[in-house]
């Protein structure tokens, strides 16, 4: 059985800097997420039939004031920081396991 497990924040930058704008009904960046799944599609396409993806976004925590900058938010775009509950409710409701910051269990919605 092969597994694969998706960096989604790696992929949700690669996507959002090389990728059009696209916005929903209600003015939402999307193109970013509609970029990640199409690349899990073509996983799937693929052969895979084992995906779980795992997100590591900002992150607000004692560490911060250990270290400057520790996954912090300054810098990146906000239509970026927005995406990530976005991609991470699709996945979920289409059946992907989604590992969540700080969630050591991964959790279908």
């Amino acid at each position: 059985m092969d597994v694969y497990l998706v960096d989604g924040t790696y992929e949700l930058f690669r996507h959002y800097y090389a990728l059009p704008s696209a916005r929903d009904e209600d003015g939402r960046e999307v193109a970013t997420v509609r970029g990640v799944l199409s690349s899990l599609l073509g996983m799937i396409r693929g052969g895979a039939t084992r995906i779980a993806v795992a997100t590591d976004h900002v992150i607000e925590s004692f560490r911060n004031e250990l270290w400057s900058g520790y996954k912090a938010s300054a810098g990146v775009e906000s239509n970026l920081l927005e995406q990530f509950p976005i991609l991470e409710s699709v996945l979920s409701t289409a059946g992907t396991v989604v590992w969540r910051p700080c969630d050591p269990t991964p959790v279908r919605i």
